[in-house]
């Protein structure tokens, strides 16, 4: 959704803001061993031994800083990022958003730093130019996202959308060296075209995506206890079964301020704030990023952080530099 293809590089001032009729897909066990009932591992808890993070990085209750950069990385590279005074870094799971996939050793500068990092993609939608988009079935690919008109939602529940596209990309998040996930487009259910799915419910919808989730959760701790699972806003998704439970935090943007400098004031941002709140009350780790510039705003936004108890984060809608810092 958000990756144009482009990032870094400005450090204003001291630093940086601190401060998305048919049944879930049948799992796979064979491919698929967590695809059956179990508790998610806790934030925090120790990966292998041969992927241990430097002791110098926080668990997911200290975490006060963050960096959300998705493009025009400085000569292609990370070292912005591994020189940026935070805690958590998330980046698209590719350099170039196709298929230059970021290397070991490139993650491991940034652990050397004392950052997390998370890997960003969507699980909800494709965009047309991610490597798998001209080879998906045609009957999985539903109506384009009018925001996002490069970008169009999928059935996500297809197990197909799993074996073609999920799967694949967390095993190449692992393989990295990603700390984590972070999973954009869970709000898919919400915006998907129902005449494209005869028989559907938003309700039901929203189950197809808890279930995704928490599959995607159950899979990668496997594969690797404590990797981190953030998905990206529609945090009403808590009342779906096992959700809570799957998630080590939430990613939630737009809770103050809406692309760019607009105060967040209509009904659904209370909903969001509220439901936000009670991610945070249960234990999670709120990633919250808000899109302005006026010195003001920012300087409002970074005090809600605070007040919320929220790692905040302010940037401009393209996520293609680094910011400055709360004061």
């Amino acid at each position: 959704m958000r990756v144009v293809l482009v990032i870094v590089a400005l450090v204003l001032g001291a630093g940086l803001v601190a401060c998305r009729p048919t049944q879930p897909a049948a799992p796979d066990d064979a491919q698929d061993p967590t695809h059956a009932p179990g508790t998610a591992a806790q934030p925090g808890q120790s990966p292998p031994a041969h992927t241990q993070p430097s002791r110098t990085q926080p668990d997911a209750h200290n975490i006060a800083s963050w960096v959300y950069q998705l493009q025009n990385y400085d000569h292609d590279k990370l070292d912005a990022l591994a020189k940026a005074p935070v805690q958590l870094a998330v980046i698209d799971l590719a350099r170039d958003a196709h298929s230059d996939w970021f290397r070991p050793d490139e993650l491991a500068a940034l652990h050397r730093s004392g950052q997390r990092v998370l890997a960003y993609f969507e699980i909800g939608s494709i965009e047309d130019f991610r490597p798998e988009s001209k080879t998906l079935p045609s009957d999985l690919i539903l109506n384009r996202w009018d925001d996002w008109p490069n970008e169009q939602f999928v059935r996500y529940w297809d197990q197909r959308w799993w074996d073609l596209v999920i799967r694949p990309r967390l095993d190449q998040a692992i393989k990295a060296g990603f700390d984590g996930v972070y999973l954009d487009t869970p709000l898919a259910y919400e915006e998907l075209d129902l005449n494209l799915v005869k028989g559907e419910s938003r309700e039901h919808l929203a189950g197809l995506m808890g279930d995704l989730i928490v599959r995607i959760s159950r899979y990668a701790k496997q594969k690797h206890p404590g990797f981190w699972i953030f998905p990206q806003n529609s945090p009403e998704l808590r009342e779906q079964p096992g959700y809570v439970e799957a998630i080590d935090g939430i990613g939630m943007e737009e809770l103050f301020y809406e692309a760019t400098d607009r105060p967040c004031d209509e009904d659904y941002c209370t909903e969001n704030l509220d439901n936000t709140r009670a991610l945070r009350d249960a234990g999670k780790l709120v990633l919250a990023v808000d899109y302005a510039t006026d010195p003001g705003n920012i300087r409002k936004a970074c005090e809600r952080y605070r007040n919320e108890r929220f790692a905040g984060y302010v940037t401009v809608r393209d996520l293609d530099r680094i910011t400055s810092a709360c004061p």
